[in-house]
């Protein structure tokens, strides 16, 4: 059996020295877009002919990711941290392999390190199907509306993580969003115990691996590393709870067919100006799949808007609705285009 495993594990790494091999030519055809991890999984994804499985899809990440920080560019992938948050774990997913990742402690330091050309590429969340969108993201956005490659959706599963019995449980720890997404559970089981708010749900479970008669609310991953045991698993009150991250990083993706299209923009404060947009969209058949309004700091009753739409910047379609748009906004921020997210 050994033997055997030897041998696969040959054949493995072997193929692995190809596809550096064939990353590196890669790189130097003028055909691609450029050398990009993201660009690189959207050639990937137009090539596959059908969608394989989770196994299959984690595997290929990891692969991608690996070889392409080992063939064609060394990347620091920024997110917030600190290891083994709900972040982290998004960002593994997307990059496949855990080279390269570089926590940092907000959301605006995620965006910080891109503006400033010390990380390639940021992960930030940006909506969650329980809570809504993410304050923090879209605020930075305003700030520093820095181009979006990609993105990746996480399914968020909390668990309660001790090191003592339930039943002596006096305070959980973990960030807000998930206390709140837990709210149910934790007031049915839990009724008298203090719910603590920490900067994220890795530094729950560290917390919780010192401090007596302490949970915390977090992944498994979060606590297998601090010797957590499991107490109970799943208790997020949405059981299809999943957090969508962008994927940040200053470059184009090409187009693959099944793509959508980010923007922010601020309209005119007068009657009729948002629905004057709306039809621009409607009048070139594109289809918005996010939409949201944020105030305009320091102007009360004023608002950005962040529209999401089924399209690529390439197509003629949506250059004409961006063009519509630019002659009326006035301020408008196209931050990307980039493969959907496959679940």
């Amino acid at each position: 059996m050994l033997d055997k495993l030897k041998e696969i594990d040959s054949q493995i790494l072997a193929l692995a020295k190809i596809r550096c091999q064939l990353l590196s030519q890669w790189q130097e055809l003028p055909s691609k877009s450029d050398g990009s991890f993201t660009s690189l999984l959207a050639a990937q994804a137009t090539s596959y002919e059908s969608a394989t499985d989770g196994f299959e899809t984690q595997l290929q990440r990891f692969i991608a990711g690996l070889t392409f920080q080992t063939a064609i560019r060394r990347s620091s992938i920024a997110y917030l941290g600190p290891e083994f948050s709900y972040s982290y774990s998004a960002a593994a997913k997307y990059f496949g392999a855990i080279e390269g990742l570089q926590a940092v402690n907000t959301i605006g330091a995620v965006f910080e390190e891109i503006a400033s050309s010390h990380s390639t590429y940021g992960v930030v969340p940006i909506e969650n199907s329980t809570d809504g969108r993410i304050v923090d993201t879209l605020t930075m956005f305003i700030r520093k509306p820095i181009r979006i490659c990609g993105e990746v959706l996480l399914p968020i599963h909390h668990n309660l993580l001790a090191k003592c019995d339930r039943k002596d449980i006096r305070e959980v720890y973990s960030k807000p969003q998930a206390l709140s997404q837990c709210r149910g559970w934790l007031s049915s089981h839990l009724p008298d115990a203090r719910w603590v708010e920490v900067a994220s749900t890795a530094l729950a479970a560290k917390i919780a691996s010192t401090t007596p008669n302490a949970a915390a609310v977090a992944s498994r991953e979060a606590g297998a590393h601090h010797g957590l045991a499991i107490i109970a698993d799943c208790i997020e009150d949405n059981q299809d709870n999943v957090t969508r991250f962008a994927i940040l990083g200053d470059e184009m993706v090409a187009a693959t067919g099944d793509d959508k299209t980010s923007l922010m923009f601020q309209v005119p404060h007068q009657p009729g100006a948002l629905a004057d947009v709306m039809v621009m969209f409607r009048d070139n058949n594109l289809n918005l799949t996010w939409i949201e309004s944020f105030p305009v700091p320091g102007k009360s009753n004023e608002y950005f808007f962040f529209v999401e739409l089924e399209g690529h910047e390439s197509q003629p379609k949506v250059r004409a609705a961006l063009n519509s748009l630019t002659k009326t906004a006035l301020r408008i921020d196209f931050l990307g285009s980039y493969p959907k997210a496959r679940s």
